[in-house]
């Protein structure tokens, strides 16, 4: 068989909507062939940490290294495919709808963070639950939510069933209740009151298909460090209430840690060798994903499920040392390598084959046409509009490790800043992230520098990105550009899109 070369292979576009991509033919008659012989449709696990970094898991190098072991993801690594450039979007609420949505930023228009109360959400996209639910999926989401407060994009009106977790993103909830963050306002009547008076809810929420979110209780920095072991046991009755039904379903089970203001539960104080908040935290996160699994074994579901681990982004430096770990450069807020690539292990036993590591590249666009190609349902993809992700069946499903995908694109706000194939990365612009530690001072200090001419690096020899590699290979600079050509120019009958910042009369909870 010779060796498949993903930049002088071309892609096949199936449809002017659609991104090319490989056509592996081999690939895809073992998957159909696998997929042919199970009883039913795959459930789908989504395990979405907050911050975590490329090197955290034992299975990447880190674990008992760098003071948290975590044999749970690496036993996960071990009985499945460990993704070594699975890629987010630079920050938390574009990579979650990304996920949702099979589409770049620029697409589906959250090009950063909302922040307390501001409106702008995942209106008027089409998403993952409600494509599956249409194929019969019961969908659950459980966790951090923050793709949105407006009705319109809040979870139970996207397309799931029923959710528990909070609407916005851990930090607006508690550092201003936290002396170390903000003194000034602890210690200040009248700018705590302030706070309180901003439009966004102070709760985490219940909430119901099509109904209005009720208030559960109040996000206090008692009650954070709690929440994770809440979500976790939510989700472990969700997974047992589904053993007996003949439906399959989609669990988006979204964690509070290991986001930067780190309050693990009390018995994980101290359970790390590194004997830190953030340590202590990831400690939690595997022992949550230990229970999860076991809920599905105990339940008989676990060969019936697909699960997908990662993090939204990269670690966010600029709250260093409670933050995570990466090899690469720079972090989270940023497309160099430190800000986009992230932990991905996915499994599901007796389907996907067990000890996989492949470099192909996955992109949270993927999981949209992926988890409908994995259910039978691609006719379900939409039409009208752009989808950015490709169908990777066959990558997670035939042992060759061959990805159907040829371009990583970077997207920093409505920037494009970057694109990968194979080995090379040729970047256009990027965050300034002039060195104070191994890493950068972080993605959201740095400044964006747009460069008079391309950079290239080779991230198998470089991986660091220090190294201009361009001058000595200009072959490679054609194939590049051709692809970013064809990407931007998918713009033009579909065009970009801004959501934040709009105005939304709406009602939230609370």
């Amino acid at each position: 068989m010779p060796i498949f070369d993903s930049i002088a292979t071309q892609t096949v576009r199936k449809a002017e909507h659609l991104e090319p991509s490989f056509v592996h033919a081999a690939d895809i008659d073992v998957a159909a062939k696998k997929l042919k012989a199970r009883r039913k449709k795959p459930n789908i696990l989504i395990f979405l940490m907050d911050d975590v970094g490329w090197g955290d898991f034992g299975c990447y190098g880190g674990g008992v290294a760098v003071g948290a072991p975590t044999p749970n993801f690496d036993k996960l690594a071990r009985q499945g495919l460990q993704l070594t450039s699975c890629y987010s979007e630079p920050s938390c609420s574009p990579s979650r709808a990304t996920l949702h949505t099979g589409r770049v930023p620029n697409r589906h228009g959250l090009h950063r963070p909302p922040m307390y109360g501001e409106p702008g959400g995942l209106q008027g996209e089409i998403t993952l639950p409600e494509l599956l639910g249409k194929a019969g999926y019961t969908t659950q989401a459980v966790g951090k939510w923050h793709i949105g407060e407006n009705i319109e994009s809040q979870p139970q009106n996207v397309g799931y069933d029923d959710f528990y977790g909070f609407l916005s993103v851990s930090d607006m909830y508690t550092e201003w209740r936290d002396p170390h963050f903000f003194p000034e306002i602890v210690y200040s009547d009248a700018r705590t009151e302030w706070i309180k008076n901003m439009p966004f809810n102070r709760c985490f929420v219940h909430a119901k298909k099509g109904q209005q979110a009720t208030n559960v209780e109040e996000v206090t920095i008692p009650v954070l460090s709690l929440l994770d072991e809440k979500w976790c046991q939510y989700s472990e009755n969700f997974i047992q209430k589904q053993a007996g039904s003949d439906k399959p379903w989609l669990l988006y089970h979204c964690t509070r840690g290991a986001h930067f203001d780190n309050y693990p539960h009390e018995k994980y104080l101290g359970a790390s060798p590194a004997k830190h908040p953030y340590k202590d935290t990831l400690i939690e996160l595997d022992a949550i994903m230990g229970r999860l699994v076991e809920a599905l074994r105990a339940s008989g579901q676990l060969e019936d499920t697909l699960i997908f681990v990662s993090s939204d982004n990269g670690p966010h430096m600029e709250t260093w040392p409670d933050a995570a770990f990466t090899p690469f450069r720079c972090a989270k807020g940023s497309t160099w390598e430190g800000g986009v690539r992230v932990p991905g292990l996915m499994t599901w036993p007796g389907t996907i084959d067990a000890g996989q590591q492949s470099d192909g590249l996955f992109d949270f666009n993927d999981m949209l046409p992926t988890a409908l190609g994995l259910a039978g349902a691609s006719d379900l993809l939409p039409t009208d509009r752009y989808i950015d992700g490709v169908d990777q069946t066959s990558f997670l499903l035939a042992p060759s490790g061959l990805s159907n995908r040829k371009f990583h694109y970077y997207w920093l706000s409505q920037t494009f800043s970057a694109m990968r194939c194979g080995e090379y990365k040729m970047v256009l612009s990027a965050v300034d992230d002039a060195p104070t530690d191994a890493h950068g001072i972080g993605g959201f200090t740095g400044t964006l520098d747009r460069f008079a001419y391309p950079r290239l690096y080779n991230l198998y020899l470089d991986p660091k990105e220090q190294h201009n590699y361009l001058t000595r290979k200009l072959a490679y600079i054609e194939a590049f550009q051709l692809g970013m050509r064809n990407h931007l120019a998918t713009f033009r009958k579909y065009p970009p899109k801004k959501v934040m910042g709009i105005k939304a009369a709406d009602k939230r909870a609370g």
